[in-house]
């Protein structure tokens, strides 16, 4: 479950929106309050708001959102005891509050708006608010035995690492294949499932690929460090005599566009040639004197 929270002004437009009947929205939660509506509620709410002129962003917003598989089968009363957890983690037992929850859309959400301004007149401290809303909706889904936060991001470290390896599986079996210029690579990578896009800026300059596999995106060198933008020309490179077929200016077609090399590209790839011719010309004993 993720936690979000901040400080508003417009208290009545946000409530009215969470009390939006088009969204299907319900209240599951309500605590010092009589109104029925939202004009009746921020009224209570500005009574109390009253004491403290000096604070203008006196409404607190929270929006609580369980992962998908769980907000399917939590019902109602699940999810009062849900926002008075969260309520109370965040030592608002004692101010106005009411929460509705939005079932409009696949992702189950609860928005809760809790005044700012308590009985005494003092206001609540706001500092790091969000990071707040983030642990105690942690010790929430903890106590409760719902998906933290910590665990869905675990889960989708998890899954890159796997998608991150069947591209690079993918990427060293196109290059067995010897492809001779960018397109032929590309096409290669397609025909096992992964897309290959330029990365090309506003000034035209191809600065490296992206690879789209199982709904990811990911950079070159994010996937890894072999498959930077650099790495992956020389590797075409190597399997023609005389390289790409870049022109004097940098400029190479790919998916019928010319493209510029990006200077970081340019200069990466020369390093590497030049590294390699070097490598050569020792191996064969080139150069050395006896």
């Amino acid at each position: 479950m993720i936690g979000k929270g901040s400080s508003i002004a417009h208290t009545r437009a946000s409530m009215q929106y969470g009390w939006n009947q088009e969204k299907d929205a319900e209240v599951v939660y309500r605590q010092h309050l009589c109104g029925e509506n939202p004009k009746e509620i921020t009224k209570e709410f500005q009574t109390v708001q009253q004491t403290n002129a000096r604070c203008r962003k006196n409404t607190l917003s929270f929006v609580l959102s369980p992962t998908i598989e769980d907000g399917q089968r939590l019902k109602q009363k699940q999810l009062s005891e849900l926002t008075r957890k969260f309520t109370e983690q965040m030592n608002l037992k004692e101010h106005q509050a009411i929460a509705f929850v939005h079932r409009d859309k696949k992702h189950l959400h609860v928005h809760l708006y809790v005044n700012r301004i308590g009985f005494d007149g003092k206001a609540y401290n706001d500092s790091y608010i969000g990071k707040k809303s983030q642990l105690a909706a942690e010790k929430v889904a903890q106590q409760m035995q719902l998906t933290t936060a910590r665990q869905v991001q675990q889960e989708k470290q998890q899954s890159l690492l796997y998608i991150r390896g069947i591209i690079k599986r993918n990427h060293e079996r196109a290059l067995q294949h010897r492809p001779k210029s960018v397109d032929h690579y590309i096409k290669l990578m397609q025909e096992q499932g992964v897309k290959v896009i330029p990365s090309i800026n506003k000034s035209n300059q191809l600065q490296g690929f992206r690879f789209e596999y199982g709904g990811h995106n990911l950079k070159g060198s994010g996937v890894h460090r072999d498959m930077s933008g650099g790495k992956i020309l020389l590797a075409i490179s190597q399997n023609t005599e005389k390289g790409l077929k870049a022109s004097k200016d940098n400029t190479l077609k790919i998916l019928n566009q010319t493209v510029t090399l990006s200077t970081n590209l340019a200069t990466s790839i020369a390093k590497k040639v030049a590294k390699q011719v070097i490598k050569k010309a020792i191996d064969t004993g080139i150069g050395i004197g006896y």
